[in-house]
């Protein structure tokens, strides 16, 4: 439709037109990531799951999380590539899985002052080749043209994931003991945390653009930068369904290592993280820059390790193994749970 026969809405900013348009184009990617549960087709006014497999679970638990990908975002519109959509799925995935969930379906929102219907397309796309990667169904989700709201080109990505849990499996540091062990899973970068300081520290403080090749990351800025968020669920998930004891597991997102496995601390325990593993070049690049504490890096970012179990001293040799086998090769001990006198230090480094 020309200008000339654009209605009040559209002239207004929004275009129902363009909605209605990047529906059809995400719709081939929602059904691909559809498995025997989901019920209805796209379309309706809410996602349809069969759940009579809660017949299996004794006592089943609901596990839900909601989440952004924040100003990481910003690095996608830069360099055009949405992989983003990946990134939302992962992180939502990895917090339930920190409390022992399986995911089942996912929802997603996207929100932008003028809507793109390739844009949007390629954003959910990317939501489901994560969802397929872990059988996980993308059953609905909203897609919003807000002008006023959103800058011109801006976008928001949002996801929520359900999952499942029995309730005398759910894993939420109450069994956590003095002697047990912190096993760290590596990261492959920023995950989606921290990119406020990141994008000032590239961008303003040192000048450089996306394009930006940097000898010490091996690739530009910009690819260093839009890694997709490890989704830790393939490695993770068959453990938790061994004789293992987990006891504790932290997402290691914002709030950093004092926050995130802080939380599962209850008083008169701290976790002192021992090991001096190998920072990785982004995070030692974005402190010199900026001229961080250690202290503010650790709260800030993963520094290479994107999620913890607590685990008992003696079933630490299997526990890496199982890990290992199930694609954490890279997983190391570095830290241990003692007592302490200080409700305030739930976390101390050594090092």
């Amino acid at each position: 439709m020309g200008k000339k026969g654009k209605g009040a809405y559209a002239k207004a900013g929004v275009d129902i037109d363009a909605g209605t348009k990047a529906v059809d184009l995400m719709k081939s990617h929602i059904r691909s990531t559809y498995n025997k549960h989901v019920v209805k087709d796209v379309g309706l006014f809410g996602g349809l799951t069969d759940v009579s497999f809660l017949k299996n679970y004794q006592n089943p638990v609901l596990v839900q999380s909601i989440d952004g990908v924040g100003t990481k975002m910003m690095i996608a519109e830069m360099m055009g590539k949405y992989t983003i959509g990946q990134c939302i799925v992962n992180h939502c995935v990895n917090d339930i899985l920190a409390q022992g969930a399986i995911p089942i379906t996912f929802l997603d929102y996207v929100a932008t002052a003028k809507l793109k219907p390739e844009v949007m397309e390629q954003i959910v796309a990317e939501m489901a080749v994560a969802c397929r990667a872990i059988g996980l169904s993308l059953i609905g989700g909203e897609t919003a043209e807000m002008p006023g709201v959103y800058q011109e080109g801006r976008h928001d990505v949002v996801g929520c994931v359900t999952g499942l849990v029995e309730k005398n499996a759910i894993i939420d540091g109450s069994k956590i003991e003095e002697v047990d062990m912190l096993i760290g899973l590596s990261s492959n970068g920023l995950h989606t945390n921290g990119y406020s300081l990141a994008r000032e520290a590239f961008f303003e403080t040192a000048g450089y653009t996306i394009d930006t090749f940097l000898t010490e990351l091996g690739c530009t800025v910009g690819e260093e930068l839009l890694k997709v968020h490890k989704n830790y669920f393939k490695a993770v998930a068959p453990l938790l369904k061994t004789d293992i004891e987990v006891h504790g597991i932290a997402h290691i997102t914002g709030g950093g290592f004092f926050d995130n496995i802080g939380r599962l601390l209850r008083d008169g325990l701290c976790a002192e993280i021992f090991y001096q593993w190998e920072i990785p070049p982004v995070f030692r690049l974005i402190q010199q820059l900026k001229k961080v504490s250690d202290n503010e890096m650790r709260r800030v970012f993963n520094l290479g390790i994107g999620m913890v179990l607590i685990v008992p001293f003696k079933q630490v040799k299997v526990t890496r193994g199982i890990l290992a086998q199930c694609g954490e090769p890279t997983n190391i001990v570095i830290g241990e749970i003692k007592k302490t006198r200080s409700k305030k230090k739930k976390v101390v480094f050594t090092h």
